[in-house]
């Protein structure tokens, strides 16, 4: 059986990954006390279901502390994955604000952001079970396609890198795991031609690739996660966040993201099988079998120009 469990700070889109795996299929299952976990999976797996889905937060109250040692028992029989979804305070804030929606543990006049933060305390402890996405600055449909691409990872396939730009003006994301921050490179922004282009588009990349200092921070980035890539796989860790910020997300962090990308795929491709290492011009980059790229800035949140 197929298990994906979720969790996460109420308002951070536990209810839009459940609708993704519920049309790919997944029999879902929402606010489910932990005690009941194992009961269901036995029951659905002698109905003969293979893919289940089920949400877990806050409202579990006290149950919330047997989760690890329920996860431990089930991961050995099941194909075992769990997302934890977070969000800025203030962005919770906000779409609190938005819907009218009373928040789970607003009770007896506490305002919204105590008990916000009350929730991310107790939730503390099982926040590192499983695999994160800070959905902060994520529109739904950016979601949906992050919540897809999780749930298509293959758990036997090992470690997967995922390369994300973003834009400091917009905050670090919360998700990540390594934080570069490649500000002080030359800036597109400034010149006009280049301003309402990204990191992706040809002028901007032929602009970045003739500067030295950007192929120096490049080659720099690269060893560093290259050299310490192993310790992570020997954690058992299921992804690897490599998150490049510049000021606004647009075209340095986005042509360094790619540029990494391309560099640890090209790896993989060229390894043979079973081959520890694969880059010839860097024998000691690691062959990984999944490599994704991530741009949170370019996935329809600020307007292209409006940032740097």
């Amino acid at each position: 059986m197929h298990l994906v469990l979720i969790s996460g700070l109420s308002g951070s889109g536990k209810s839009i990954a459940l609708n993704v795996l519920e049309d790919a299929g997944y029999f879902c299952v929402d606010n489910l006390p932990t005690s009941l976990l194992p009961a269901l999976v036995d029951q659905l797996e002698e109905s003969g279901y293979q893919r289940v889905a089920a949400a877990v937060d806050v409202r579990a109250g006290a149950g919330l502390a047997a989760l690890p040692g329920i996860l431990a028992a089930l991961r050995p029989r099941l194909d075992l994955r769990f997302l934890f979804l977070n969000a800025k305070d203030e962005t919770l804030v906000k779409r609190f604000s938005e819907t009218r929606r009373r928040h789970p543990l607003a009770r007896d006049g506490r305002a919204l952001l105590e008990a916000i933060r009350e929730e991310r305390e107790r939730l503390a402890d099982i926040g590192d079970l499983g695999h994160h996405i800070d959905t902060s600055e994520l529109k739904p449909a950016v979601l949906r396609e992050w919540v897809r691409q999780f749930v298509a990872t293959d758990p036997d396939a090992g470690l997967t890198l995922l390369f994300q730009s973003f834009g400091f003006k917009h905050g670090v994301p919360q998700d990540a795991d390594l934080v570069f921050d490649v500000r002080c490179l030359p800036n597109p922004y400034y010149d006009p031609a280049l301003r309402p282009l990204t990191g992706q588009d040809q002028p901007v990349i032929d602009f970045l690739a003739a500067v030295p200092d950007v192929a120096a921070m490049a080659e720099d980035i690269r060893a560093f996660v290259t050299r310490w890539l192993p310790a992570y796989i020997r954690d058992n860790r299921a992804y690897l966040t490599v998150a490049i910020g510049c000021t606004g997300g647009q075209h340095r962090s986005v042509y360094l993201t790619e540029w990494l990308a391309a560099r640890f795929r090209a790896a993989g491709a060229a390894a043979a099988p079973g081959a520890a290492t694969a880059d010839p011009a860097n024998p000691a980059t690691p062959a990984l079998p999944r490599v994704l790229v991530r741009h949170r800035e370019l996935s329809g949140n600020p307007a292209p120009g409006s940032a740097r």
